[in-house]
């Protein structure tokens, strides 16, 4: 018999004051997949996310990973179940050099402290060999090897977007949400990242939930899409039934076609 979902919300609800930013949102992303959350702007994609990762406490419903809810802890404890994610906004420090921006994404999983560290103690050590090597397989799996050692300031931005897509590879995470990968980047640059997030699926035991406007990035990589409009779940099935569902056409071409004048 199959286990629990990778990750589920069930009748998740955000509130800001009187005002719903997600209303009773249900659905599960089933271990090893890629799951796409799509809506129009203000559809609620975010506040999901947010929910999701711990930064928004829910009005109802529940978050579980693996079985387990998550609601009710804090961040931190959410990043160290495995749980990681990128940012639409690009948040790399600018100054360091791609690797040690990957570095960072470590600390969570490290436990020699500082003190061992600075003494290069054997546990210290241990975990600096173990850094690297989970360093050298995420930039490989991003395809940003060959610059580990530049400053991340110069990067174009579309490397920059892998880069933070290695950096997130790090945490070593069993659920890796991806905000918006291929907004501002051309087709080519979209395609070198879809394949680098199937390689990951495919070769580091991955579950992706990702938010994303570019439909035929979502549609050639997803194998299930739930689609958000107004904080609500209008549609959640594989991509082709989406993409034909007369309500996400509606969510997102509106709801009347006027009709041409007739002689």
């Amino acid at each position: 018999m199959s286990g629990p979902p990778e990750l589920e919300l069930s009748g998740v609800s955000v509130r800001f004051g009187g005002v719903n930013a997600v209303s009773q949102v249900s659905f599960s992303v089933t271990r090893g997949s890629i799951h796409a959350l799509i809506g129009p702007n203000g559809a609620g994609k975010s506040s999901c996310f947010n929910a999701i990762t711990g930064v928004y406490r829910l009005a109802e419903g529940t978050v579980a990973h693996q079985g387990e809810r998550i609601d009710q802890l804090r961040a931190a404890r959410i990043a160290r179940r495995g749980i990681a994610r990128t940012f639409q906004n690009l948040v790399l420090p600018e100054n360091l050099t791609v690797a040690e921006c990957m570095r960072v994404a470590r600390h969570h999983r490290n436990r020699a402290g500082f003190l061992a560290t600075g003494l290069g103690l054997p546990r210290a050590r241990r975990e600096e060999r173990s850094d690297r090597t989970v360093i050298e397989r995420s930039a490989e799996l991003a395809g940003v090897t060959d610059i580990l050692d530049e400053r991340v300031g110069p990067l174009p931005y579309g490397i920059r977007k892998r880069v933070e897509f290695a950096r997130a590879l790090c945490a070593d995470p069993s659920v890796l949400l991806l905000d918006e990968p291929v907004a501002g980047i051309n087709d080519t640059e979209s395609a070198q990242l879809a394949h680098a997030v199937r390689r990951a699926r495919d070769e580091a035991d991955l579950t992706v939930l990702l938010v994303e406007h570019d439909m035929n990035f979502v549609m050639t990589l997803a194998d299930r899409v739930t689609v958000l409009q107004s904080g609500r779940v209008i549609a959640d099935a594989k991509p082709d039934e989406v993409r034909a569902d007369p309500a996400v056409i509606a969510a997102y071409l509106g709801d009347e076609v006027e009709e041409a004048p007739r002689d």
